[in-house]
Formats: C-alpha cells, structure tokens, sequence
C-alpha cells in the first residue's frame, strides 16, 4: 500500500516543491521550485536523501497533517511552532512520525517560508519533469484540507532526532549583487546611493517577487522605463516605475522592461526570501569573481551539511513514550545485581 500524507488543513499558501523545472526559459516558463533552495538541502541532510525530492512548502503558516505510515520527516526553513500530538518540536530537525499522529505546524517565528520534508518525498505526478507547482504558469494547485498526497519509497534507514545549527538568514541583513547587462544605464552616484541605502521588505511580496522601499527617495536610470524586454531569471532587481526595487523569485516572469539595476548571488537568495514585512536589508555590488567565488563557498557549505549534523536533545516532558527508548544501557541491569 502506498504511503501516504493527509491534509486536515492547510494554511493560505502551502505547496508542493521540489527544486524546480530548469531549461523552459525559452517557452516562457520560470525555473519556479522552492523558494529557499537551501532549505531543500537541509532537510536532504536530516533525512539522508537526494536534495531533489519534493517537499511541502509552508508560506507564513503550515497546517496539521498525518501519515499513514510511521515516516520519517524533517522540518527546515524558517521556524514555526510546531506541535506532535500536542508535544513542542524543535525546528531544523528530524522526527519519526508514527502513523496516526498529529503533526501541527502553526505560524512562523522568523522568516517566511518553511518546509516539511518526508523520507522518501512526495511523490505527485511530474509536469514537465517535476513535482513542484509553478502557482503563476497554472501548474499544480496550492494544498488544502482533505488532501491526500502519495510518498515515495523511503530507501534510507538512516535515524531519526537529528539536528541542524541554524543561521542568520531570517534576520534580513546584508545581500550581495553582481553588475548586469543594464547596471551601466544607472549613474554611478545612484549606484553608490543603492548601495548606500537601508531597505524595507515591503507587505507586497510572493513568490514571483519581492518589493523593497529604501529609506529615501526611489532611483531611476538614464533610460527611463524605455528599455527592451530581455529576458530575466530569479534574482534580477528591477526599478519599478515609482523607484523602488523588486527583487524576482523562483516564479518570476521570463521577459520584464523595467530597468535592472544588478541581480542577486543566488546563494543570497534565500535571504532575500526569508525576509518578513518590515525586515531590513542593504544591499552591496561584488565582482563577478567574487560572486563565483561566493557561490563555490555555499556549495562547499552545502555539501558539507551532514557533517555537522548532531543528535537532538529533547525535554523527556514532551516525549509521550519516553519509557520505550533505552536511554542508558545497563543502568538498571547493574542496579538490580547490587541489590
């Protein structure tokens, strides 16, 4: 029988996401995927399985799900208060859900986006070669309650109540860009004045792209908004008509006429993403070089993810069956010769 994951409910934006449909630029169809494509890797590391595998993604709010099957899962990106039958879960970990159970994500803490990741992922017919829902392009739909979503085989027997360190990502903070094709058609003094400038993540913001108000006036370049459409990719950072930018995401439009005024390592990307309304960043040109440089770095990091892996410690409070596990073997053997 077929493994599966049922939706008791599901909050307004949560989706199936693997890491997306490359080389469909041409046909007018964006790479779409997760919009945290480092969490994908976190929750492949928790879980010992390939960093491709489909996983729920969680905007702002998660819902209560249950397995049919005792399933390994893990629970990565931003954190949310999460509950198992009622018991505290820490994030950026990995659990056995036993079949039957309850599993409860509610809103996030930090950050926007969170994922919940099963062993063996989820396994939903391919369209154009993946699992995720390209929500702007009319692929897939979002989940709602009374879902039943099939899992594929869980070929690993790797444990479970692992952890992962967590970073800084949610915080906003500082983000890296590289020049592009229309950097020149900016005069070097509103270069200087973007890089200079503390901005805001706008209310406005999906998975097609964010808005971002600076703290002073909007820029412009020496061409206006008459510039050709070209084609652009996730982590472009067009200058909207008023003068703010908005940076794309992972479902951005294949070709767009406002003016870019650089475009964001995709390393970086993740916090451009986990940024709430009101977070803070600044954002800061490097070389080409640099950027290779920094991108090699995070796929180092990336790679190195299971490598620092440790073993949860949990409160024994929360654990309902916390006299099934053999917490320390040969206590109570030795006590009893004793006496």
């Amino acid at each position: 029988m077929t493994r599966r994951l049922i939706i008791h409910d599901a909050g307004p934006g949560v989706s199936v996401q693997d890491l997306g449909r490359p080389g469909y630029l041409a046909f007018g169809l964006s790479r779409g995927g997760a919009a945290d494509r480092l969490a994908m890797a976190e929750g492949a590391a928790l879980l010992h399985q390939p960093e491709g595998l489909a996983a729920l993604e969680m905007a702002g709010m998660g819902g209560t799900f249950e397995v049919s099957h005792d399933t390994r899962i893990a629970l990565t990106g931003a954190p949310m208060r999460a509950q198992l039958d009622g018991a505290p879960l820490a994030w950026n970990a990995s659990y056995l859900l036993h079949a039957g159970s309850r599993l409860s994500v509610g809103a996030a803490t930090h950050g926007v986006y969170g994922y919940l990741h099963l062993g063996g992922g989820i396994a939903t017919p391919k369209r154009l070669g993946a699992h995720s829902a390209h929500l702007a392009a009319g692929l897939g739909a979002l989940i709602a309650a009374g879902d039943d979503l099939p899992l594929g085989e869980d070929r690993a027997e790797a444990e479970t109540g692992l952890f992962l360190p967590g970073d800084d990502r949610f915080e906003g903070g500082k983000v890296r860009l590289v020049p592009g094709f229309q950097t020149g058609l900016f005069p070097d003094e509103e270069i200087t004045r973007f890089e200079a400038t503390q901005f805001t993540r706008a209310a406005r913001g999906n998975r097609m792209g964010v808005r971002f108000d600076p703290d002073g006036e909007g820029f412009a370049c020496a061409a206006g908004l008459s510039v050709l459409s070209e084609v652009i990719v996730p982590g472009d950072i067009q200058i909207t008509g008023d003068g703010a930018p908005f940076v794309l995401m992972s479902e951005c439009q294949t070709t767009g006429g406002y003016p870019r005024i650089g475009s964001v390592l995709p390393c970086d990307l993740p916090r451009v993403a986990q940024a709430q309304p009101g977070a803070q960043l600044r954002f800061r040109f490097v070389t080409p070089e640099e950027g290779l440089a920094a991108e090699r770095a995070a796929e180092t990091t990336r790679k190195g993810l299971r490598a620092k892996l440790d073993h949860l410690i949990r409160n024994p409070d929360d654990i309902r069956d916390l006299l099934s596990y053999q917490l320390i073997s040969g206590v109570t053997a030795g006590h009893d010769e004793e006496t």
